[in-house]
Order: C-alpha cells, then sequence, then structure tokens
C-alpha cells in the first residue's frame, strides 16, 4: 500500500453537490450534498484521480486498490467502497484532541491506575480511529458496529498501527441491543462515544437517526457512569444542532452539552458542514471544558 501522511489530507473544494478532497497522492471527487454554494475553483476539479457517481460507482485513472495514511502516529487503510466512503471521516479529527484529553483526566483520578483503566464504550464505530486514539491514550474499548466487515477493517487499522495488543474489544453487534444487555448487567462506562448513521440497516434491523436516537440516548444513561465523558457526533443533513443538544440533555440529565460544527475549510475558500458534534465532559458538570 501507498503509505501518504496527515499533512496531504485536506479539502481541495467544495460546491455544486460536490466535495474535492486530497487524500494523499489522490485527489477525490465525491458528492456532497451540503455543498450548495457554487464552486470556488474550476481547475482542480479537473485533475481528479477517481470521481464517484452513486449510480455508477466509482471511476478515472487511479487503481481501486487499498492506500495507507498517518493520522497522529496511527496508521489507516483507505480504500474506495461501493457506498462512496474510503474509511476516514477527515470531520472527526476535529474530535481526536478532545478525546484523549477526556482520558487522561481519568487516567490520574484516584481510582484508575495500572490495573483499571477508564473504560470506553464506542458505538457505531466503523473503522475504529476514535477507538484507536482511546486505547492508545489509556482507555480499555468495547467498539461495536453492525458491520462485520467494518470491524474487520478497524482490527486491520490496529494491526498496521501496531495495536493488536492494545485492551479492544471487537464487536459485531446492534447497538441498541448491545447497550440494553449492558445495561441488564449492571455495566458501567467512563467514557462514551456514538458516530451514528443518518439511516442504516444490518442484521435484519433498520436505523434512522432521528426516530431511533432518544431511545439509544436513554440507553445509554443506564450505563454511563456518574462523571463520564460523552462525545455523539451527527452528519445528517438539515439537522439543527439544538435540536441534537437537547436530545442529549434530556436523555443524560444533569450535563450541559457543548456543541460544535463538523466543519471542512477549504484553500478556496469553500466550506463544508457536516454535522454536529455534541460534547459532554463530565456527567454531573454545569460547564463544559
Amino acid at each position: 500500500m501507498r503509505m501518504q501522511r496527515i499533512a496531504s489530507i485536506s479539502l481541495v473544494d467544495a460546491g455544486d453537490g460536490r466535495r474535492l478532497e486530497r487524500f494523499g497522492d489522490l485527489l477525490l471527487d465525491r458528492p456532497a450534498p451540503a455543498a450548495t454554494a457554487p464552486r470556488r475553483a474550476a481547475a482542480p476539479w479537473f485533475a481528479a484521480d477517481l470521481r464517484f457517481e452513486p449510480r455508477r460507482g466509482w471511476s478515472g485513472r487511479a487503481p481501486l486498490a487499498p492506500w495507507a495514511v498517518e493520522v497522529e502516529g496511527l496508521i489507516l487503510e483507505l480504500r474506495p467502497v461501493p457506498s462512496g466512503g474510503v474509511g476516514l471521516f477527515p470531520e472527526q479529527l476535529a474530535n481526536l484532541e478532545w478525546l484523549e484529553a477526556r482520558i487522561a483526566e481519568r487516567r490520574t483520578a484516584d481510582r484508575f491506575g495500572p490495573d483499571r483503566r477508564p473504560e470506553v464504550l464506542n458505538l457505531f464505530a466503523h473503522t475504529g480511529l476514535l477507538s484507536l486514539v482511546a486505547a492508545r491514550a489509556g482507555a480499555a474499548v468495547v467498539h461495536v458496529d453492525a458491520s462485520r466487515p467494518a470491524v474487520a477493517w478497524a482490527r486491520r487499522n490496529a494491526e498496521l498501527s501496531a495495536l493488536t495488543e492494545a485492551p479492544i474489544r471487537w464487536l459485531v453487534a446492534d447497538a441498541g441491543e448491545f447497550v440494553a444487555r449492558e445495561g441488564r448487567r449492571g455495566r458501567r462506562y467512563d467514557g462514551l462515544v456514538l458516530d451514528p448513521p443518518s439511516f442504516g440497516r444490518a442484521g435484519g434491523r433498520r436505523w434512522r437517526l432521528l426516530d431511533d436516537l432518544p431511545a439509544l440516548l436513554d440507553a445509554c444513561a443506564a450505563v454511563a457512569s456518574d462523571d463520564a465523558f460523552v462525545l455523539l457526533t451527527a452528519h445528517t443533513t438539515g439537522l439543527d444542532g439544538e435540536d441534537l443538544v437537547d436530545l442529549v440533555a434530556a436523555a443524560l440529565g444533569s450535563a450541559t452539552p457543548a456543541i460544535a460544527p463538523l466543519r471542512l475549510a477549504a484553500a478556496s475558500g469553500a466550506s463544508l458542514d457536516l454535522g454536529w458534534a455534541v460534547r459532554i465532559a463530565r456527567l454531573g458538570d454545569r460547564t463544559e471544558r
């Protein structure tokens, strides 16, 4: 696989319903429903190595083969998939430092030590970037995704990142069913990470974020420790961030969530809003850090 560094991942331009991104030495042209403004730069689009169209799939001069990038010291395998993804969501990179800081805070607490790591539950964990970041920061992670290929991909990323021995439990499971079981078992987690899709289908079950998220958050409240941190990201086009905050606050009670847009900025001057991140540094705190 070709190896490229994180510095070479960027949004080049966006507009007219498309996004142009550089992932290492490949320039990718993909749909972006949120890119409603006109494009800012014309010339770079003609240099795209691969282009994705929902009805036609991938096309272009570059081979449809895996390549790898280094993200904050982690090695991740990327590859074009039939849905138009590549296995990495650049907008998630803004959450890495925050996640590491929350785990570092807990590592210094009296109840933790060499034999007691903070326990983090990562739901809709996809190809594992946040699981790997959490494990490297010192957490014991339960990685849950309903897609068996996605979990296999995440384990591949752990292998590439020399984290095969890290305390990560890899599970192919429905998020809601798993959290309900954990609640019945009396399990409690020191951190909850959720990246639910707008829509999904796996194992005969369907997921729709606006319909199903409230019940999942209620279930998560039952497995969160009293001072757990929470990171929820949502990418649904048109979703109001304050509505998302209200859902989280209603389910988790005493905390005051902070919200930040998942926004990418391009050198061309274009920007692309890709959803929201809702963060709670510590349940029970009224002031978010």
